[in-house]
C-alpha cells in the first residue's frame, strides 16, 4: 500500500474517468489528492502556463481544480499543494485510448510526462472505446488497480513515465499486460473543418484524420486490437537515430 498518491487527468475535473481513478487508487494508497483542470484539456499535451496565472479552487478534502493544463496540476499538486510529494502520479482514466502518435499531443500522457520532469512515478491510464457514449470505464475500474500494483512492483527507469491503455472489451475478456511500442497509429494528418457562425462569421475546427497505417513491431494499436493491456514506457528523448545517422555524414559533431 502507497503512502500518498497525485490523480491529475484532461478531460476535467468533473470527467467520469476521473471518479473511476479515485475508486482505482483507494485500492492503492492510504491517502489520495486530486489536482485537476477545471475544464478539458485534451490536445495540450506537455504544455505549462508561463504567460497567465494560475488560480486554484478547492472542491474539498485534498481536492483542487486549477485553470491550466494537466501539467500545471502536475506541478501545483506536488511543487505546492502536497505537503510531501507523491509516491506516484497517476493521470486519466482517459476516455479515449492514447496510442501511436497521439501520446505526443495527450494531455493524459502530458500530465504524467510532467510529472515524472519534476521526480515523481507516473503512470497515464486511457481507456479505449468505440462507442463515446458507452465507454467501458468498468475495464478499467476492476483491472487497473492489479495492473498499476504490478508494474510498481517491476519498476522502470526514472526517465521513463509509463503509458497504459485497456481495450474497448468487457473485463473478463481481456488479455494479459503487454509491452508495447509507441507505433505509428492511425493518425494520417490533420483536416480544418470550417463553418460559418449565426452572424455570418467564419470559424474553424481542427481534427485529426485517421486510417490504416503500418504500425511496425510490437505496436500499442496492435497489442490493444488482439484484446490486450498495452503498457508503453515513455521519454523526453524523441532523437531519431536513423535521420541522426544519416545527418551525422554530413554534419559536424562536437
Amino acid at each position: 500500500m502507497l503512502d500518498r498518491v497525485l490523480l491529475t487527468n484532461d478531460d476535467g475535473i468533473d470527467a467520469p474517468g476521473l471518479a473511476v481513478l479515485e475508486e482505482i487508487a483507494a485500492e492503492l494508497a492510504r491517502e489520495i489528492w486530486v489536482v485537476a483542470p477545471e475544464h478539458d484539456q485534451s490536445g495540450v499535451s506537455h504544455a505549462v502556463s508561463l504567460h497567465h496565472p494560475l488560480r486554484v479552487l478547492q472542491y474539498g478534502p485534498r481536492r483542487f481544480g486549477i485553470n491550466g493544463t494537466p501539467g500545471d496540476c502536475a506541478v501545483m499538486g506536488i511543487c505546492h499543494l502536497m505537503p510531501n510529494p507523491p509516491d506516484l502520479v497517476l493521470s486519466g482514466v482517459n476516455r479515449g485510448g492514447n496510442l501511436g502518435m497521439e501520446t505526443v499531443f495527450s494531455g493524459t500522457v502530458g500530465g504524467a510526462m510532467t510529472a515524472m520532469l519534476v521526480g515523481v512515478k507516473a503512470i497515464a491510464l486511457s481507456q479505449v472505446w468505440t462507442d463515446r457514449n458507452n465507454v467501458r470505464w468498468d475495464t478499467a475500474r476492476k483491472l487497473a488497480p492489479k495492473v498499476i500494483a504490478e508494474l510498481l512492483t517491476l519498476g522502470w527507469s526514472v526517465d521513463a513515465c509509463l503509458n497504459v491503455n485497456f481495450p474497448d472489451r468487457p473485463a473478463h475478456e481481456i488479455g494479459p499486460l503487454t509491452l508495447a511500442r509507441q507505433g505509428a497509429g492511425l493518425v494520417q494528418g490533420m483536416v480544418v473543418e470550417t463553418r460559418t457562425d449565426p452572424r455570418g462569421i467564419a470559424y474553424h475546427w481542427l481534427n485529426f484524420r485517421r486510417g490504416p497505417r503500418a504500425q511496425g513491431p510490437d505496436a500499442d494499436t496492435d497489442v490493444i486490437a488482439a484484446g490486450c493491456i498495452a503498457v508503453t514506457p515513455l521519454r523526453y528523448d524523441r532523437t531519431d537515430e536513423a535521420a541522426f545517422g544519416a545527418l551525422a555524414a554530413s554534419l559536424p559533431r562536437l
